[in-house]
């Protein structure tokens, strides 16, 4: 295998590490939630999320886990899970709970260099603005259309 083989593979078996540890993370955080584990529940309830509120965060944290770990739904996933991870912060940051913020930041870290490990053209506004990088990334848009038709 040449280099830019092995560069590759590389670069898709840590991104797939990448993207699976915060998905399991938000999977296993969302089944607690849903499962009423009494110290999740107790520290939700301090922080605003009792009953309804508490179902809806399980709710909204497994669909954004479902959506990043599923390959077809990645790109609207990593959004979703951005928006989650981002609101998660700011409630431990509004809270005083500096340290608790951390998790959050490390997963979504995970996630978006995960997605560029795996997925390079999600960051398609970075790539040089030259002739040659614009029919690069038209050559994979039309490759990426043709596979999904």
């Amino acid at each position: 295998m040449d280099r830019n083989g092995t560069e590759r593979n590389v670069r898709l078996v840590a991104g797939t590490i990448m993207i699976f540890l915060p998905g399991f993370a938000l999977t296993l955080s969302s089944i607690l939630k849903f499962a009423g584990m009494p110290a999740v529940v107790h520290q939700m309830a301090a922080q605003g999320f009792a009953g309804g509120k508490l179902t809806l965060v399980a709710a909204l944290e497994i669909l954004s886990a479902a959506l990043f770990l599923f390959g077809r739904t990645r790109s609207v996933g990593v959004l979703v899970l951005s928006s989650f991870l981002g609101g998660a912060i700011c409630t431990h940051v509004q809270m005083g709970e500096y340290a608790e913020a951390l998790g959050p930041f490390i997963l979504l870290t995970l996630a978006w260099f995960g997605t560029w490990l795996r997925h390079p053209q999600a960051f398609w506004s970075f790539a040089p603005h030259r002739a040659g990088a614009t029919k690069v990334l038209e050559a994979q848009d039309e490759s990426w259309a043709s596979k999904s038709a």
